[in-house]
C-alpha cells in the first residue's frame, strides 16, 4: 500500500513538473515573440515600385521601427497602401527574424486620353496613373463616353490592346468604343479595323493577321470566321 502512495505522489509531481516546463516554454515564446529585443522590425523592403516613391509605400505603411514582428497586422498595412492611387494591390509578409517585406504590384497605363494641353494615362479600371505633357509613345488614344472610373468602354479597348499580339498592339494609334461590345482600332497607317467586343481575340489577331496581306484599308474581324475587308 505504501508503494501504491509513493507511485502517486512521484507522478503527481511529474506531472506538475512537466505541467510547468511547458509553461515555461509557453512563457519563454512569447517572450521572445512579444518581448524580446532580437525578434522585433529593424528594416522594411519595399519591392516592385517605380510610379511610387519608396518614401511615400513606408510612410503609408506606418510600421514602427522595434514593434515585434508577430505584431505587425499584414492584412491592415496592406490594405493601407492599396489605398495609393498607382497600386494595384499590395503583398506583405513577414522576414524573420527582424524583417518586414512589401511586394507592390502598379497600375498600368493602358489607354491615353487628352485632358487640357496634356494626356491622362489610365489602366483598365479608369483610374489615371499617371499624366503626360505629350502624347506618349506606344500607349493609344481613347476619348471616353462618359466618366472614366469604372468605364465599361476603356475596360473593352485595355482588355482587347492587353491581348493582341504585339506585331499588331504597336501599330495602334487610337481606339474608340461606341458601346463595349463595339471596340475599333484606328493603325497607324490609316487603316481602320473593326474588332468587335474584347472577346475571341486569338482568333480575330490570325484572321487579321491573313487579311491585313491584301493592304485593304478596312477590316472587320468581329465575327471570326466571316471576317472581310473593304
Amino acid at each position: 500500500m505504501a508503494d501504491i502512495l509513493a507511485n502517486r505522489r512521484n507522478n503527481r509531481w511529474r506531472a506538475a513538473f512537466f505541467l510547468l516546463a511547458i509553461f515555461g516554454v509557453i512563457a519563454a515564446a512569447a517572450w521572445a515573440l512579444l518581448g524580446s529585443r532580437f525578434l522585433v522590425v529593424r528594416s522594411v523592403e519595399i519591392t516592385g515600385t517605380h510610379l511610387v516613391p519608396k518614401s511615400e509605400v513606408l510612410a503609408v505603411a506606418g510600421i514602427p521601427e522595434g514593434l515585434p514582428l508577430v505584431r505587425v497586422n499584414t492584412a491592415v498595412v496592406a490594405s493601407r497602401i492599396d489605398r495609393i492611387t498607382q497600386v494595384q494591390s499590395a503583398q506583405v509578409t513577414r522576414d524573420w527574424p527582424d524583417r518586414i517585406v512589401i511586394t507592390v504590384q502598379e497600375r498600368r497605363a493602358a489607354l491615353a486620353v487628352r485632358a487640357g494641353t496634356g494626356f491622362d494615362l489610365v489602366d483598365p479600371s479608369g483610374v489615371v496613373v499617371r499624366q503626360a505633357p505629350k502624347e506618349p509613345p506606344g500607349i493609344p488614344l481613347f476619348a471616353p463616353d462618359g466618366p472614366m472610373l469604372g468605364n465599361p468602354g476603356v475596360h473593352a479597348a485595355a482588355t482587347v490592346m492587353r491581348e493582341l499580339p504585339s506585331r499588331i498592339a504597336r501599330l495602334v494609334k487610337s481606339v474608340t468604343v461606341p458601346n463595349a461590345d463595339s471596340v475599333t482600332l484606328h493603325l497607324s497607317s490609316g487603316v481602320t479595323v473593326d474588332w468587335g467586343s474584347s472577346g475571341q481575340t486569338a482568333q480575330k489577331a490570325r484572321e487579321l493577321a491573313i487579311l491585313m496581306r491584301t493592304h485593304a484599308r478596312y477590316y472587320d474581324v468581329s465575327a471570326p470566321g466571316t471576317a472581310v475587308t473593304g
